[in-house]
């Protein structure tokens, strides 16, 4: 199959960890390989964001990323990029009526906007995986979101006019059958994690003395860190780890650093909350093996990647019991679970395991089990594949390496 990707603002080549670059840039990057490694071939389209990149960068074998040039080669926030999707769509039709994929698959409602756009034309069916719905994002945040007005619409939008929606776990699909999207519309396929580069066996960045706590994600309020630096003050001796956010040189002229790090001086912590910023993706599993835990509590989150990618190390994670965490996380068997932005609770959960070597072994063990088990990525790409066989079949097409009965 050809496979066209669209992921308007999170290119397999950011790195991840940044204010806009997180799980869904490392999901489309490792889908995309693990599709090519299947015989596929895979173009993903994201926006143009510097005047200095190549139209097209080959990736990996089999995969090339395009660059679409929608709105200014520059950076911006994904939530001003909605102006310029008409463009990106507009582009997209443009190559696809002359030479279109079998299938289209769009990450996250503006590329959705974007495919469904592009895709009219030459027939083309499109799957798509919202990794965040506006509805969830709203529902917690309330005035703090800031996502376009339009979004809610436009998500029902897409949700309506493409031919399959892969959900990344259950709970992402009920919600979208509160939007009254049929859930025959809606597979569930996870996110996967890679099980050669995320494994117990392998380097560990150095560590002092003492219990280590690792948070590792997007510097964003809804992450939940505040949470586990207001519960350090109930875990003494115990250091936690802050990684993302801006590089370490950029740390002291983020807000968002500022604002964590005078909660954590208020909470009489901050001798023990070291921040390390930005880390490349390549270095994660390295910094995973150091630490005792890992602690991963935002308010809400569409499936956590963070979670499986330190399960598969071996790392014993507290989680907060929301969306994804809920399905990925076995309470009492690969860690914890804990009630979002509830620090009491998440200090009692830290305490218990700290204490308690053996339990963390057995979590670690049983953690990297499931990851290899249920969530590599081969059989991601596979499931993935599937669907991909179903939407086209209900087109009366015989996918690629299929023959008709």
């Amino acid at each position: 199959m050809k496979i066209a990707m669209v992921s308007e603002h999170a290119s397999p080549l950011a790195i991840a960890g940044g204010v806009d670059s997180g799980g869904q840039n490392v999901h489309v990057a490792a889908l995309a390989r693990g599709l090519a490694d299947r015989g596929h071939e895979v173009t993903v389209y994201t926006r143009r964001d510097s005047a200095e990149i190549a139209e097209e960068v080959a990736f990996a074998p089999g995969v090339s990323v395009v660059h679409v040039p929608a709105g200014p080669p520059s950076r911006i926030p994904k939530d001003a990029i909605l102006p310029w999707v008409p463009d990106f769509g507009h582009w997209l039709r443009q190559r696809w009526m002359f030479q279109p994929p079998d299938v289209v698959h769009s990450h996250f409602w503006m590329s959705g906007l974007a495919a469904l756009a592009a895709a009219r034309d030459p027939g083309v069916p499109v799957v798509h995986t919202f990794h965040a719905l506006g509805v969830v994002k709203r529902r917690h945040q309330g005035t703090g979101d800031s996502s376009p007005r339009e979004r809610l619409k436009a998500e029902t939008v897409v949700a309506r006019g493409v031919d399959r929606i892969i959900a990344t776990c259950g709970d992402e699909a009920d919600e979208l059958v509160r939007m009254d999207i049929p859930r025959r519309s809606v597979q569930v396929v996870p996110c996967g994690v890679d099980c050669a580069e995320f494994g117990p066996s392998g380097p560990a960045a150095p560590r002092p003395r003492g219990p280590r706590v690792l948070s590792i994600g997007r510097l964003v309020p809804r992450k939940g860190v505040d949470t586990a630096i207001e519960a350090m003050r109930l875990v003494p001796g115990a250091e936690l780890i802050v990684a993302g956010g801006p590089p370490a040189h950029r740390l002291d002229h983020d807000p968002e650093v500022t604002r964590l790090r005078r909660i954590a001086s208020a909470a009489g912590v901050a001798a023990r909350v070291r921040f390390v910023g930005q880390v490349s993706h390549e270095n994660v599993p390295a910094l995973m093996r150091s630490a005792d835990l890992a602690v991963c509590v935002p308010w809400y989150e569409p499936f956590g990647m963070v979670t499986l990618e330190a399960m598969a190390c071996g790392l014993p994670v507290v989680a907060s019991s929301v969306g994804g965490q809920c399905e990925t996380v076995v309470d009492g068997l690969t860690g914890t679970l804990v009630p979002p932005r509830d620090p009491r609770s998440l200090a009692t959960a830290l305490n218990t395991l700290l204490d308690d070597h053996d339990r963390r072994a057995a979590y670690g063990i049983a953690g990297a089990e499931r990851a290899r088990a249920r969530y590599a990525w081969p059989r991601i790409a596979a499931e993935t594949c599937a669907v991909y066989e179903e939407v086209l079949e209900a087109h009366g097409r015989i996918p690629v390496g299929r023959k008709a009965s």
